[in-house]
């Protein structure tokens, strides 16, 4: 094989090439929101032609002698896996995206491994990339290259600007009232989201830790000790508990105790990234980035300011986002530590030894958090043992294209029964120990989950356009011992139906654990006026 060509002209191949193979969810949605007619067509056209001249642009940047094949053999290589996660889930690689995936693990990649991924990488990835490799590239003058690029920007510039100006009516719909079509671009946005992406690191690593809260402490009888457990839940959706109305059972269990289902809470984020960080956070969703997140204390930093609050942490998902860096944490994705894996590692696990935790902490509160696996999709049908797949027949693959709606529901179903197996053990272990202790859990999940409605799966799309499904999240309360007793369950359950999402955990907290501190708002505890001091 003895290929020949210019930079110019392999730049225009592979910008006709990523436009017409690696584009088939924005074209798809571009229809949808643009039905095919006369003017509707030509528009499409130009809008086509439009993405191959910006590509190009983009392309082009990173244009020179040394640079050209390695970096277009990366962009095939990253814009064939780009094209298979949008094509088969919907997902939107924003800086959002990148946080999930640069911070999820190998345990959890490994559920989106799949035969049509590969063949996504070995003909849109490997095989151009292959045939790149093996082209020679023409080189000429510094100034002839120069002109060259110049020449094809120009004209680039010039093509675009000629079709906004022939469609400007159908172009003004598309950037104001169509702006996520915009995000399934590939590989222009996801190029923009890496960027934005590095940035934070560049912005944060002259930062400096905020602090806050440091006055904060613990006003209660010290006889009256308390010990509460806060369960962060992975994709739970509030629809699908029994407890909330749901038609199949998915609650035996906690049906059985005196829990109570906040039935209207909603999350700060559609991804872990975002709403674990935003959970513990003193800032509210509508004011909640990040990036400051990242360098600022949280709930579990003025806990601590306490003295008087043991704090640990135990993960049996990715990790904590950056929460509990600085308290102690145990991981339990894996044997040996976590003791119950057939072979995954169960949430159930990470209550084997607690008691010996407890029984060690002899003076002070105790604060536990459990970051569940809960239902992580895609291979929902993973996030169970065999003998609670109760409803059926079962989605088996991470393509969940090809399973029936049917099948997808009952495995992510069936995984909110494992949730209610493990939650009603979390009771359990506190009824042990609340004759010493004032005692209570609170499960929020941490984001909901798209099973497919209107094309769409998983979770992680902008909270601007994001169904409901991926924002309406399951919470549950439990309270045993001193704080039951002096509980007012008439106002609990009437105040349970009200609008609350995670803005309102950290101040619960705050108030559930008699932490007095300028930050904490009585209006948004969730238990205001509930229990008795």
């Amino acid at each position: 094989m003895n290929l020949k060509t210019t930079q110019t002209k392999i730049f225009l191949f592979v910008s006709l090439f990523l436009t017409i193979f690696y584009n088939f969810t924005f074209f798809e949605k571009t229809l949808i929101a643009f039905p095919l007619s006369g003017r509707t067509f030509l528009f499409l056209a130009s809008l086509s032609i439009c993405l191959f001249c910006f590509i190009n642009i983009v392309l082009n940047l990173f244009r020179s002698k040394y640079t050209t094949k390695p970096f277009l053999i990366l962009i095939l290589l990253l814009s064939s896996m780009a094209a298979y996660v949008t094509d088969s889930y919907g997902t939107i690689l924003d800086e959002t995206m990148f946080l999930n995936i640069f911070g999820t693990d190998l345990h959890e990649a490994r559920d989106l491994l799949s035969f049509k991924g590969f063949l996504y990488f070995s003909l849109l990835g490997i095989l151009p990339s292959y045939l790149i490799y093996k082209t020679r590239l023409e080189i000429f003058s510094l100034k002839k290259e120069f002109t060259s690029r110049l020449k094809t920007l120009s004209i680039s510039f010039v093509v675009v600007f000629f079709m906004l100006i022939s469609f400007g009516k159908n172009y003004a719909t598309f950037f104001r009232e169509q702006k996520v079509l915009r995000s399934y671009t590939n590989p222009t946005f996801y190029i923009f989201s890496i960027g934005k992406y590095a940035g934070r690191f560049y912005g944060n690593s002259k930062k400096e830790l905020i602090r806050i809260g440091l006055e904060a402490k613990v006003e209660r009888n010290k006889r009256i000790r308390k010990l509460v457990i806060f369960v962060v839940g992975e994709t739970a959706r509030r629809d699908r508990f029994s407890l909330n109305g749901y038609k199949k059972e998915t609650n035996p269990l906690l049906s059985k105790e005196n829990v109570i289902s906040f039935n209207n809470m909603t999350s700060c984020g559609t991804s872990t990234a975002i709403s674990v960080p935003c959970i513990f956070s003193n800032m509210q969703r509508s004011h909640f980035s990040a990036d400051k997140a990242e360098t600022t204390e949280n709930l579990l930093d003025i806990f601590s300011h306490t003295k008087n609050i043991n704090i640990l942490w135990r993960d049996n998902n990715s990790n904590s986002k950056g929460v509990a860096v600085r308290v102690p944490y145990e991981d339990f994705k894996f044997a040996p530590t976590n003791t119950i894996c057939d072979p995954e590692c169960r949430d159930v696990g990470m209550l084997v030894g607690l008691q010996d935790y407890v029984n060690k902490n002899k003076n002070g509160d105790i604060f536990i958090v459990l970051h569940q696996m809960g239902n992580h999709g895609p291979q929902y049908h993973k996030r169970y043992p065999s003998n609670f797949e109760k409803f059926k027949p079962v989605c088996e693959t991470n393509e969940l294209e090809k399973c029936t709606n049917e099948q997808i529901n009952n495995a992510y179903d069936n995984a909110i029964l494992y949730t209610d197996y493990f939650l009603s053990h979390v009771v359990s272990f506190l009824k042990d120990n609340s004759q010493e202790f004032g005692t209570a859990m609170l499960y929020v999940s941490d984001h909901g989950e798209s099973l497919g409605e209107n094309g769409v799966y998983l979770h992680g799309l902008p909270y601007f356009v994001a169904p409901d499904e991926q924002k309406n999240v399951a919470s549950i309360l439990w309270l045993g011992g001193a704080i039951s007793q002096n509980t007012n369950y008439n106002l609990l359950k009437y105040k349970a139906t009200s609008a609350f999402s995670h803005d309102n955990v950290f101040h619960t907290f705050l108030g559930l654990m008699d932490v007095k501190t300028d930050l904490y708002h009585q209006e948004m505890d969730m238990l205001q006026n509930v229990i008795k001091k």
